[in-house]
């Protein structure tokens, strides 16, 4: 039985697409191939008479965003020993494991108190965590982090990215100016960030345009 309901699928299928979508007479055999390729699949590997299952959840992991990283690293530096739990949290959130993300972050907190770097990464990992926005936690570390460095860009452009993640574009835009004044002029973190801000400003412009 499953074979003939393939059949009648298949049939379906190609009338849909041919007929309905008005495909190009030039495309029919392309699809008829597509189909003919799906049965032979099926018979190849299909097992019609198995009991249905639950359908199995899947850990997609995030692609690294180069930009995002090559900004890291001008904003902090690479091989010191705070980036080093940094690159470790960046492995547990390409797992899909914020909330160790945060516990590897936090437990560099416990050897480096002072340090503002591991304070800022606290405040992105606890919002991701938090299903990214920023809860009282992740803004508790992003102000350690501005008072450790106040005239560092750093802190004020990673709350200001945890808010664009949150959905508030206004708190974005307000703390990317503030990073941009606090960029030594002709530094490559000055220029990328105020690139992001530039298009941040365009995207609010064309909302205010609607």
């Amino acid at each position: 039985m499953g074979f003939v309901a393939l059949l009648v699928l298949a049939a379906a299928a190609f009338a849909a697409m041919a007929l309905w979508l008005r495909v190009d007479r030039l495309l029919w055999s392309m699809l008829g191939a597509a189909l003919c390729l799906g049965g032979v699949g099926y018979a190849w590997q299909g097992r019609p008479m198995l009991g249905a299952a639950a359908p199995q959840r899947t850990t997609t992991t995030p692609p690294v965003d180069i930009e995002e990283t090559q900004l890291r690293d001008s904003l902090f530096g690479r091989f010191n020993a705070d980036t080093a739990y940094l690159i470790a949290a960046d492995a547990m959130t390409r797992s899909g494991n914020d909330d160790a993300a945060a516990r590897v972050v936090l437990g560099g907190l416990s050897k480096l108190p002072q340090s503002f770097i591991l304070w800022t990464w606290a405040g992105v990992t606890l919002s991701a965590e938090a299903g990214h926005r920023v809860s009282p936690p992740a803004l508790i570390a992003f102000r350690q982090a501005a008072r450790l460095a106040p005239e560092h860009p750093a802190p004020p452009y990673y709350l200001g990215f945890a808010y664009l993640e949150a959905g508030d574009i206004a708190k974005t835009r307000a703390l990317w100016a503030r990073a941009v004044q606090l960029s030594p002029d002709g530094t490559p973190y000055r220029i990328e960030i105020a690139r992001r801000l530039a298009l941040l400003d365009r995207l609010i412009a064309a909302n205010d345009a609607r």
